[in-house]
Order: structure tokens, then sequence, then C-alpha cells
């Protein structure tokens, strides 16, 4: 695992940008260009400030280079290596990175001191959880990062207009309860207020319901809920996460025809691409989400139980 290691350049007391994170304090002597991505999604975030990775971690999904459609017009022709299952530092320290950016990498303070031999290394502050890093913060860290702050602060302007702009066409939001939850394996469950699904829903005026609030941990991305009781999703608006486009399974599930959001039709599906847009959590991501889903949750949230949800209604979902 040593082969190929070098320790960073140093850089004087005081010059550099330093950033504080969980496992200590990283210095980098210029704006760094040669970046690997080991984040699971932060590679999203480079391609939006204009910095093509020159390796992706690959999470999930089939798209070239692990990049998925709202993120691939940036890579600009660029073919990053792409990194999949244990991540080899062999590989990492062959490409000869001055940064490595491990923000939501999930990789222990001793995996650090590795990769750190080879580049200087990333990884989330100690205000947030392994993969709680808010889209916000990740691309300002990043921005600062690749000396490309002003074009940081261009996209969070520009995708904060847009939760602005939905919130103003649809106000009834302000204050409704509204769960992302998920059924897989036979397992039922929600996100919680640090995963980026609950935060996107935030940020458009919803809230949590109370059972999920209660049940919520401060490092836990999501809970799961016992099958006889599903009460907890019982939202103003319920949206399922899926990587799958048919859910025989969810619309069959007994319990959740008990759900006053199902007996309303207040459900909205976020299939495979939508879901996965919420799930990356990116500057880029986020305001493709909102595209996609921003009539559905107005169809659901309208108060209105005749007015169809296009996208449950597609799923099988509908009452």
């Amino acid at each position: 695992m040593a082969c190929g290691l070098r320790a960073p350049p140093a850089a004087a007391a005081g010059e550099g940008l330093r950033f504080v994170h969980a496992y200590g304090e990283t210095v980098l002597p210029q704006p760094a260009r040669r970046i690997v991505s080991l984040g699971y999604t932060t590679h999203d975030t480079l391609l939006a400030l204009g910095q093509p990775p020159l390796a992706i971690r690959y999470w999930y999904g089939d798209h070239p280079f692990g990049v998925w459609p709202w993120a691939q017009p940036f890579l600009g022709g660029a073919e990053p290596v792409l990194l999949a299952g244990e991540v080899s530092m062999e590989k990492v320290a062959a490409l000869s990175p001055d940064l490595i950016v491990a923000i939501g990498a999930g990789i222990s303070e001793a995996e650090y001191a590795v990769l750190s031999r080879i580049a200087p290394v990333l990884v989330h502050e100690p205000r947030y959880s392994g993969y709680g890093t808010p889209w916000d913060v990740m691309t300002r860290t990043l921005g600062r990062a690749l000396g490309r702050s002003g074009r940081a602060e261009e996209l969070v302007a520009a995708a904060t207009r847009d939760f602005a702009a939905a919130r103003a066409r649809n106000p009834a939001w302000a204050g409704q309860t509204a769960v992302a939850a998920y059924h897989t394996g036979g397992e039922t469950g929600a996100f919680t207020g640090v995963d980026t699904r609950a935060r996107f829903l935030e940020e458009l005026g919803f809230r949590l319901t109370a059972g999920v609030t209660e049940l919520s941990g401060p490092d836990g991305f999501y809970v799961a809920l016992s099958p006889e009781d599903l009460s907890p999703l019982d939202a103003d608006v319920l949206v399922w996460i899926s990587g799958l486009a048919a859910v025989p399974d969810l619309a069959a599930l007994p319990m959740r025809r008990t759900l006053t959001a199902h007996r309303e039709g207040r459900e909205v599906f976020a299939g495979p691409l939508v879901s996965g847009a919420m799930s990356h959590g990116s500057v880029l991501s986020l305001p493709f989400a909102l595209t996609a889903l921003e009539a559905d949750l107005a169809a659901a949230s309208d108060g209105l139980p005749d007015t169809p949800v296009a996208t449950a209604v597609a799923a099988g979902l509908a009452p």
C-alpha cells in the first residue's frame, strides 16, 4: 500500500489555503488542479466549478464515468478514471494528484493518514457527520480549494434563487410536513433531517413530521420503522425514494394503505433518476430534482384529494 506514496509539499506558516476538518487541518500551498474525487458525489461540485477530476469514486448507476445526466455536460470531453470498490491507494498515488477530496467518502482516520502521504486530503468539517455536508458548504469549500470562490458563490446563488422561486410559486408548502421515505428489501423507513433528501424538502419550506424527528439521531441519515407502525411517515406530502422504476412491493405494502397521505392522494414517487438527483444532493443535482418534482409536490399538497399526482399514478401508488 505504500507504493508510490510521497509527502505533500509543505507550506510556510500562515501561507496557503487552510481547511479545518474532522481529522485535523489540511493546507494547500496553492489552488488545486489535479484532483481525485473520492467522495461518492463530490465530482458533481468539481464539475460545476469547471474542474473535471482525474478520477471519480463510483457510487451506483450505469452512467459514463460515473457521472449522472445533470452533470454530464460539465465533463467537457474529460474522461476521468472510475474507481470502483475499495479505494486502491496505489491507483490514487499513480495519478499524482495535488488534492484528494474525501468529503462524503466514509474514510477512517487511518485511511486519511495514508492518503495524506499522497496529497493533501479534505474530509468533512467537525460540525457535520461523515455524509452530512450541505450542498452549499460543499460548493464553497471546494470553490476555495480550487481558487474559484467567485464561481462557487455564483452557483450557490443560482440554486438558492431556484429554491426561493419554487417557494414563492407554492406558498402552501410553508409549514406543511413532508417525508422522504423508502421501502427496499422488506424494510420501510425515512430519511432524517441531516440527510440531503430531507434537506431538499426543507429548503422548499416543508418540515419533518414529529414522528421522524423524534426517531432521528444526530449522526444517522435514515431511520427504519416497525412494519406494524408507519405512522411517522404520515405527512402532508410523502415522497417515496426508489432506485427502481417499478415498485410492486411498495404498492402492495399493507400498512402503507393505513396512511392518510395515501388515502388522500398525497404521495409522490421519485424514481431512479430523480431519486439519484436527490441522493447526490449537489449544486447541480438539486435544481434538476426540483424541476422534475415541483408539479407533483404542488399537486400532492393542494388539499384536494382528487388532484392526480402523475408519478404516483404511473408507479401504481395512487389510491
